[in-house]
């Protein structure tokens, strides 16, 4: 038996190989197409950011910050964290460059990893990827929580993932007394139950009561089933806003289910709240979270900013297209050449060079091989076709194409050729 390795990756870290790379680009190119037909440009942040930013934007009290970011000394003794999130980073880029005297609302996306020192389980890692996006500035129109929403539904139809469900929420106006007197009654009502709850839960009812309503805990769910709701205890501007958010998503056409315990895990969140969940991931079975955050901008000092955004998990998004069928990616080249004769290498070069431009994915060989050999590596890279360059080929411009699936083959010209491989097909070899 050979020896394990000596270095392996980290616990909850992974290596993301090819052809499964193929799926990611895949999804990442789709979100590039899709945010900017909605007017969004992408964002390039840094991995790591002073530790102070993420205590005041997510909230010191949290246990991403309190329990799960990567938190280090630098040089000059001041605390940086690998960033557990992008809002805050997003946040801090905004007002770093003025953007904020920029004359329209400012749409940002980001794609990236994201490092949370949480105990690794499916679709869930230390060292994860999100997709997001963020619309600061302008207005807390209606309309734009509903845009918002309906980008994100559009990108996940245009991946064709399957059994989606969209939940929405209003947690009111942290700054107004509806969020205040609300927790004042949730707090006064979890106190009556707390034997009921867990420790995380009992700890939360002093640091974050609203995050009791997000526990997924069997044993809380009956207590927490008659706390009293916040949809209850809106003041008459945060119940307007939140019902003109759900008669924006009914012209939008998207479809949705309100969700009374929906908070969201972050301090900063305010007023509209949304969840996304798909199929194939458990219990952890969401795939994207957001929200409206008004006042995180004055957190980290500076003025009043309207902001919402969302992230999508893309580590659950990829499985969830994996587990779905919906990720199905090509496992070898379009076409493989084999070439026999020195004389023929130079007319596979140039074939080679046609192909690729065309878009195709050619295997060349750098040394010539007997015809069985030739096609057996082929077979063996999962090639869709062989194009087959003998002396008599190359002499009379028709090139010979053996499709492996089926074992069938017939001569082209190289326009007739082209059009031929841009025929839609089956699955190749071995894929089906």
């Amino acid at each position: 038996m050979a020896n394990q390795p000596k270095f392996q990756a980290i616990k909850g870290t992974r290596d993301l190989l090819p052809p499964q790379t193929e799926l990611w680009n895949r999804v990442e190119q789709t979100a590039r197409e899709v945010f900017s037909t909605f007017g969004f440009g992408e964002i390039r942040l840094p991995i790591f950011e002073l530790t102070d930013l993420f205590a005041r934007a997510v909230g010191g009290e949290t246990d991403i910050v309190s329990k799960e970011m990567y938190s280090f000394e630098d040089r000059d003794h001041t605390s940086v964290s690998l960033r557990p999130e992008a809002t805050a980073s997003v946040c801090r880029a905004y007002l770093e460059h003025g953007m904020q005297q920029l004359p329209a609302a400012v749409k940002l996306y980001y794609l990236g990893p994201m490092f949370r020192r949480e105990r690794p389980q499916k679709g869930r890692y230390r060292q994860f990827y999100q997709i997001g996006a963020e619309v600061l500035g302008g207005t807390d129109a209606p309309g734009i929580d509903a845009e918002v929403i309906e980008m994100v539904m559009v990108f996940f139809a245009r991946l064709r993932l399957e059994g989606l469900q969209l939940e929405i929420n209003s947690i009111g106006h942290s700054a107004r007394e509806c969020r205040r007197g609300y927790v004042e009654k949730l707090k006064a009502a979890l106190e009556k139950i707390k034997d009921q709850l867990g420790e995380d839960s009992r700890r939360r009812i002093e640091t974050n009561p609203l995050r009791v309503l997000d526990s997924k805990l069997e044993s809380e769910q009956a207590a927490i089933a008659n706390l009293p709701r916040i949809g209850d205890h809106l003041c008459d501007e945060c119940a307007k806003h939140y019902a003109e958010v759900k008669r924006q998503l009914e012209l939008r056409g998207v479809a949705f289910k309100e969700n009374w315990r929906l908070v969201r895990g972050l301090d900063y969140y305010m007023r509209t709240t949304f969840e996304i969940t798909a199929r194939g991931l458990g219990s952890q079975n969401a795939v994207c979270g957001g929200g409206r955050y008004d006042g995180l901008m004055e957190l980290l000092g500076g003025p009043p900013t309207k902001g919402i955004g969302f992230a999508i998990g893309e580590d659950r998004l990829i499985l969830s297209l994996q587990e779905a069928a919906k990720g199905d990616v090509a496992h070898g080249p379009d076409v493989y050449i084999a070439w026999m004769g020195e004389k023929t290498q130079p007319a596979a070069i140039a074939a080679a060079r046609r192909l690729r431009n065309a878009g195709f994915r050619v295997e060349l060989p750098p040394t010539e091989q007997k015809f069985g050999k030739a096609l057996g590596q082929a077979d063996k890279l999962g090639s869709r076709y062989a194009l087959i360059l003998g002396e008599d080929e190359v002499a009379s411009g028709h090139w010979t194409v053996k499709t492996l699936a089926d074992g069938s083959q017939q001569k082209y010209g190289e326009a007739e050729l082209l059009e031929f491989l841009r025929l839609p097909r089956g699955p190749a070899k071995g894929q089906g």
